[in-house]
């Protein structure tokens, strides 16, 4: 049964790539939803697929990509689906 994640991820995570990276990352494992940076400086996620590639973004998020200081993920259980995956606006 497919999973969805919702995930705010906090620390250096705006202008590092963060979000390119996520969606590359997303896209390699096969992974739907969406992020985007909101003004509070976290960035935000929705993860939907198979518990494995799943898991395999949610544990790249907890480093990102290199110019990036990840301090803390919160991940919650969420109920939405996604045919594909997006950047959106910050919000």
């Amino acid at each position: 049964m497919k999973v969805t994640k919702h995930l705010i991820i906090r620390g250096r995570v705006h202008d590092v790539g963060f979000r390119e990276m996520f969606q590359s990352e997303a896209d390699r494992n096969g992974v739907t939803g969406w992020v985007r940076n909101r003004k509070d400086g976290t960035v935000e996620a929705m993860l939907h697929g198979w518990p494995d590639p799943v898991a395999k973004v949610v544990s790249w998020a907890r480093r990102g990509p290199p110019a990036a200081a990840v301090q803390s993920i919160e991940i919650d259980d969420a109920a939405d689906r996604f045919d594909a995956f997006q950047q959106r606006p910050t919000e």
